[in-house]
C-alpha cells in the first residue's frame, strides 16, 4: 500500500493529479474513521474490511474480500485500505444495468421476483430468503411482482453516494478526527516491508565501475535526465545476448539418480487489476538431507498455430522455514541457479516443514491488449440437435485438466478440483456434491477422469441451453482469451529431489503472495545484491541484484520519514520492467524496504543494458 507509480507530466497536469489524490485520500479516511477510531488502528477481521469498503461506496463480494484477506493475513492498515480502494472501483450504472440485462433477456426493464429469488439465493454470494424479501418489499422500485432495475440502480448509486457524503461530513464536523494523521504502519503491507530492529551496516559501494555480477559491468555514464543537485545514484549493467539463459547450470550428476523425488504442478494467474496469484506449497522433509529444488513453466503440447505465451514467463521459488507459527517464516534460500527456462536451488535442509512460495516478476505475465480476429466457438449441435463441445474447446479443456491435475496422476482429486472451483466460481465443492459428481460422471478411485471433466463441462453447456456465457467465465478466469489462447496464466511444475529421505509436497492455497513473499523477495536482494547509498542521503540505500535473466532493485529507507524516489530507465536498452513505465515514482514508508522494479530483456537474443537512476524527490 506504500507505493505510487506516476507518468512524467506537465505542472498543470501534476497539480490536477495532486488535487484528485487529496480528494481520494480524504474519502478513504472518511470511510475508515466511520468504522475505526483512528487511521493508525488496523482492520482486524474480514467483517471490518467489508464494512469499511461499504462505507467507501463499494459492495465487495466474498471473492473480493478473500482476495485481500488471505489465510496469512492478520490485519490490514490504512495504507493497505487505500491500495484496495484504488484497485476496486465503485460499480457504475452501466455495469449494474449490464448485469441485470443478462437476466432480463427480453430487455423489458423488469426482473420477476421469482427469478430474482432464484438467482440471489443460489449464485455467487448467496443471500437468504429474508434478505431478498427486504429488496422486493421496497415500493420505490417494485410493482406487480417485478423489480424495475433501472430505478433500483439509480437508488443504489444515490444511497452509496449519500453514505460517502455522510462519512465526509462527519470528518469535517469532528475536529478530533480532522487532526488525525494518516496511518503509515507497514507490518502487514504487501508492499512496504519493515526493517529489522537492529541490522549490521551493508557493504556500501559508491563506485560506478564496480562489478555487479558475472557477465555484467557498470558503465560510468549517467543518464542526462538525472535530477542534478538532488540525492541520487546510478546503476548500469550490460548483459550479453543469451548469456542470461545459462549463467549457472543445474547439472544432474549420476549420484542424483538414486535420490527420491516428488513433483507438483501449479499456476500463476493474472487478476483483472494486474495482481498475480498462485498456488502455495508446504514441503515436509522427515530427516536432514541434501536437496535439489527446481521450477519451470509447464510445457503443454499446443495445437498447430497456437503460441505458448507462458513458456517465456520467468519463474522462481522462495524456500521458507516454518517455526512455531505459520506467520513466523524464515527465508532459507531461493532458486537462483538457471538452465534455460528452469530455475533451481541445491543445498542441505534440516528435517521439518518448509513453505515454497512461487514467484514471477510480472515482466512477461501482464495485461496486454491484442487484437483477436474472432471469438472461438465452444459448442455446436449435431444432426440430432444434441449439444457437443467443439474440437478447439475440447483441446483447451484437456490443457486445463493437465494444469489442474497437480500430482500428475491423470485424475482430479476433490482437493485438486476445489482449486479449480475456487478460481472459476469462488466456491468449493463439498463431499456431498462430490458424491453427486460420482453418480453422474466417470471417476476412478474417487477421482474425476479426463472424460468425466469433459462431460461435466458439457452438462454446464446443456444447463444454459447452449449459451456459452458460463463456459467463457471459466476460461477467462483461467487466463484464456477469446481465441482460446492462454495469455494471462502460466502453469509451472516444481520438482524436489532429496538424497536421504522421501520429500512430500502439498498445495495448500491459491492466493496472492502477500507480505511473506514481498519480504522474501526484498531480503533475497538485500542479502545477495550490491548496495549503494543515494548521494548525500545515507539513510536511503538502493540494492541491485542480478539473477540469470532478471535484475531486481530494492529501496531501503532507514529514515524516520516516508520518501518518494524518482526512478528513471530512459538509458536502458532492450529492457522491459514489471511496472510498464520508463519513468515513475515510488513512495517508501519510514523504516521499511520495498521493490523498486524487476527488469528483464525484451529480446534475449540481443545484448541488453540496464541503466537506472534513483533520485530523491
Amino acid at each position: 500500500g506504500n507505493q505510487k507509480a506516476t507518468h512524467s507530466e506537465n505542472p498543470q497536469g501534476k497539480k490536477s493529479q495532486h488535487a484528485e489524490e487529496a480528494i481520494f485520500y480524504m474519502n478513504c479516511r472518511a470511510a475508515y474513521l466511520t468504522v475505526l477510531k483512528s487511521s493508525l488502528e488496523n482492520i482486524k477481521s474480514k467483517e471490518q474490511l467489508t464494512l469499511v469498503l461499504q462505507q467507501a461506496g463499494r459492495n465487495p463480494s466474498q471473492k473480493t474480500i478473500n482476495k485481500y484477506w488471505t489465510s496469512q493475513t492478520a490485519s490490514l492498515n490504512f495504507d493497505d485500505f487505500c491500495a484496495i480502494l484504488k484497485k476496486e472501483k465503485p460499480a457504475t450504472k452501466n455495469e449494474l444495468l449490464e448485469a441485470f440485462g443478462k437476466i432480463d433477456t427480453d430487455k423489458a426493464g423488469y426482473v420477476s421476483h421469482d427469478e430474482l429469488y432464484k438467482i440471489l439465493t443460489t449464485r455467487g454470494d448467496k443471500m437468504t430468503w429474508e434478505e431478498v424479501t427486504t429488496i422486493t418489499k421496497q415500493a420505490d422500485f417494485n410493482c406487480s411482482g417485478k423489480l424495475d432495475y433501472n430505478k433500483f440502480c439509480e437508488l443504489y448509486l444515490t444511497t452509496s453516494e449519500q453514505c460517502c457524503k455522510a462519512a465526509r461530513d462527519r470528518l469535517e464536523i469532528d475536529p478530533r478526527l480532522r487532526q488525525q494523521q494518516f496511518g503509515n504502519q507497514t507490518e502487514n503491507s504487501s508492499e512496504g516491508i519493515p526493517l529489522p530492529v537492529s541490522k549490521p551496516s551493508p557493504r556500501i559501494s559508491r563506485k560506478t565501475d564496480h562489478k555487479l555480477a558475472k557477465g555484467g559491468s557498470r558503465a560510468p555514464s549517467r543518464p542526462s535526465s538525472a535530477q542534478i543537485g538532488k540525492a541520487s545514484t546510478s546503476t548500469t549493467v550490460a548483459v550479453g545476448a543469451s548469456s542470461s539463459r545459462n549463467t549457472k547450470l543445474i547439472v544432474e550428476p549420476d549420484t542424483m539418480k538414486e535420490w527420491q523425488c516428488a513433483q507438483s504442478k501449479g499456476c500463476f494467474y493474472l487478476e483483472e487489476d494486474g495482481e498475480i496469484i498462485s498456488h502455495k506449497y508446504r514441503l515436509h522433509l522427515p530427516q536432514r538431507s541434501a536437496v535439489c529444488i527446481t521450477i519451470k513453466p509447464l510445457n503443454i503440447p499446443q495445437a498447430e498455430g497456437k503460441s505458448c505465451h507462458w513458456l517465456s514467463v520467468d519463474t522462481a521459488l522462495f524456500i521458507l522455514k516454518e517455526n512455531e507459527t505459520q506467520e513466523n517464516l524464515q527465508l532459507v534460500s531461493f532458486t537462483e541457479l538457471q538452465n534455460k527456462e528452469m530455475f533451481g536451488w541445491k543445498g542441505e535442509l534440516g528435517s521439518g516443514v518448509y513453505w515454497l512460495l512461487p514467484f514471477t516478476t510480472g515482466c512477461r505475465l501482464r495485461k496486454v491488449k491484442t487484437q483477436i480476429p474472432g471469438e472461438a466457438k465452444l459448442v455446436w449441435r449435431d444432426e440430432d440437435g444434441e449439444l457437443a463441445l467443439t474440437k478447439e474447446f475440447r483441446a483447451a479443456l484437456l490443457d486445463i485438466f493437465e494444469t489442474i491435475d497437480l500430482d500428475g496422476n491423470g485424475l482430479l482429486s476433490l482437493e485438486e478440483y476445489n482449486f479449480f472451483e475456487l478460481r472459476t466460481s469462488g466456491e468449493k465443492c463439498d463431499q456431498e456434491a462430490w458424491a453427486v459428481c460420482k453418480e453422474n460422471f466417470e471417476m476412478k478411485k474417487n477421482e474425476l477422469t479426463r472424460q468425466g471433466f469433459m462431460d461435466l463441462n458439457l452438462m454446464e453447456a446443456n444447463d444454459r441451453d447452449g449459451d456459452p456465457w458460463d463456459l467463457w467465465v471459466t476460461l477467462l478466469s483461467l487466463g484464456y482469451n477469446r481465441a482460446l489462447e492462454m495469455t494471462e496464466a502460466c502453469p509451472f511444475v516444481i520438482d524436489i529431489c532429496a538424497e536421504r529421505c522421501k520429500p512430500r509436497i502439498k498445495a495448500i492455497s491459491l492466493e496472492a503472495g502477500g507480505s511473506q513473499l514481498s519480504r522474501a523477495v526484498c531480503n533475497s536482494v538485500v542479502n545477495k545484491g550490491e548496495p549503494k547509498v543515494l548521494d548525500a542521503s545515507e539513510n536511503i540505500i538502493i540494492h541491485t541484484y542480478k539473477s540469470g535473466s532478471r535484475i531486481t532493485s530494492v529501496i531501503e529507507n532507514k529514515s524516520e520519514n516516508k520518501v518518494i524516489i524518482h526512478v528513471n530507465n530512459e538509458q536502458s536498452k532492450n529492457c522491459l520492467n514489471n511496472r510498464g513505465l520508463t519513468v515513475f515514482a515510488v513512495e517508501v514508508a519510514p523504516k521499511s524496504m520495498m521493490v523498486s522494479q524487476h527488469v528483464m530483456p525484451l529480446n534475449e537474443q540481443e545484448e541488453w543494458i540496464y541503466s537506472c537512476v534513483h533520485s530523491l524527490v
